[in-house]
């Protein structure tokens, strides 16, 4: 693994695949690397990059159009990815970096539990965040209360430590209103979509209302009883989830 302020990255640069994986709130890139080990082993090369006020990077315009303008940066050098996986956040992100991909490259984007549509107001939700900057749990309640290995839960710690309530707060109120669902529309025929959906019982964020039925070459899996963070609980899903030939992989 090779990490820095802006990204990490797994495998080799000349393997035969490319991933990009996208974090979502208060998470940073070295969260994704249970994921990432299992792609290296299918022979992909991993890319996570850090969000804009994630991971100690600081901005100032945290709209989401701005946080996918911000991962061009990704794709410097002609570097594609065969796949693209965002969590949370980093599923409207995903969307919206959708413009900027290659036209004519066979690509996989694979969303986990992205909330695109908020159900009450923002406020209800800043509320919920600063409660967790000012009563974080420690490594030891996260296993207690989610099962994580001890592993996740303390990079998901990190990833609460290098972000701060300022870039919390920017992200809702630049982002008024909270709708993303239309960025389906549009979506170029090379591009293969799956979203993967928590278990609304134990903490989903993404309602299957909120999901177009209406897109082409667009599949929806409910994993029952797996709460919003997929890449901890069902890594395997998200490997399950790539449309590529065996063969290949």
């Amino acid at each position: 693994m090779y990490a820095s302020i802006s990204a990490s990255q797994w495998g080799s640069p000349a393997a035969p695949r490319k991933a990009l994986l996208i974090h979502g709130l208060l998470a940073c890139s070295s969260s994704w690397v249970g994921v990432a080990q299992l792609l290296v082993a299918k022979g992909f090369f991993v890319v996570a990059p850090n969000l804009l006020g994630h991971g100690w990077r600081r901005g100032t315009d945290y709209r989401m159009s701005t946080l996918a303008e911000d991962l061009r940066s990704s794709f410097i050098e002609n570097m594609t990815y065969d796949v693209i996986v965002g969590h949370s956040l980093g599923g409207p992100v995903a969307l919206a970096l959708l413009p900027f991909l290659p036209k004519t490259k066979e690509t996989n984007l694979i969303l986990l539990d992205p909330p695109l549509a908020i159900e009450g107001t923002t406020e209800m939700h800043l509320s919920w965040i600063r409660n967790e900057f000012a009563n974080g749990k420690t490594t030891e309640q996260l296993i207690n209360d989610y099962g994580w290995s001890r592993r996740d839960c303390v990079l998901h710690g990190l990833g609460v430590s290098m972000c701060d309530q300022t870039t919390v707060e920017g992200v809702f109120l630049h982002n008024k209103p909270w709708s993303f669902s239309g960025l389906f529309k549009n979506i170029s025929p090379h591009v293969k979509i799956t979203v993967l959906v928590s278990d609304p019982k134990v903490g989903a964020v993404c309602r299957l209302e909120d999901i177009p039925r209406d897109v082409e070459r667009l599949n929806i899996r409910v994993l029952p009883g797996i709460g919003h963070c997929i890449q901890y609980e069902r890594p395997d899903s998200i490997v399950d989830a790539i449309q590529l030939p065996r063969a290949k992989l």
